[in-house]
């Protein structure tokens, strides 16, 4: 099985605020995410279940301090890959959402709305990040037989579970990525498919208001 992750929650999730490659801390909350993380793996463990064997995480550290959690619990290293680095929000990163929807308000809309088409001044498009993961998923994924915790970022795993689900990007915004919360993923001989979208079970308590955030 693959689990693929979210980041817990950021101190830039809470204010608006995009970051793209930029860097920013776990918020409270986002520590508590990880934590609960680690912990369903952890009982999955005492209960003798098949728990994560590799654990590989984005090289940003909203991604590599939320997989830390679940990878000392295991005691598994805890490894990087570029390719699951977050979409380039180019010239959007570190401003505010409803600042760009003000003053950016063409390219605001076409990427809330026409997702697939939209692209960012001087970063990346959806194709760019989707191509990413389809890389990482071949050469990574899809020969390995061991379980793995993928740890990365809200459009990653968008463009994953599109994929996996034979969707277009167009369906970018129509599944469940939550704060912390998880996919679970399964090899078939065509690819990876999707058994759960967004388990969530283990955020009791501790789930973000992602409504609220610069997606």
């Amino acid at each position: 099985m693959i689990y693929l992750a979210r980041h817990g929650e950021t101190t830039w999730n809470l204010a608006g605020r995009y970051q793209g490659r930029l860097e920013s801390a776990l918020s409270a909350l986002g520590v508590r995410q990880g934590f609960g993380l680690a912990g369903y793996f952890f009982e999955r463990l005492k209960r003798g279940e098949p728990v994560p064997e590799r654990i590989i995480s984005s090289p940003l550290l909203r991604c590599t301090a939320t997989a830390r959690f679940t990878a000392a619990s295991l005691d598994v290293p805890l490894e990087s890959d570029d390719r699951l680095l977050e979409i380039a929000h180019g010239t959007w990163e570190g401003r505010y959402r409803d600042e760009l929807a003000a003053n950016d308000p063409i390219r605001y809309r076409a990427w809330r709305e026409d997702p697939a088409h939209a692209s960012f001044a001087g970063g990346e498009t959806l194709l760019d990040v989707a191509a990413r993961w389809h890389d990482f998923a071949q050469s990574v994924l899809q020969y390995e037989t061991r379980d793995m915790l993928v740890v990365t970022h809200d459009a990653v795993v968008r463009c994953a579970l599109v994929a996996a689900e034979g969707r277009p990007l167009d369906d970018f915004w129509k599944v469940r990525v939550e704060n912390g919360a998880f996919a679970v993923l399964e090899r078939t001989p065509e690819g990876l498919g999707v058994i759960e979208e967004c388990v969530v079970a283990h955020l009791a308590g501790v789930r973000a208001d992602i409504e609220a955030q610069a997606l």
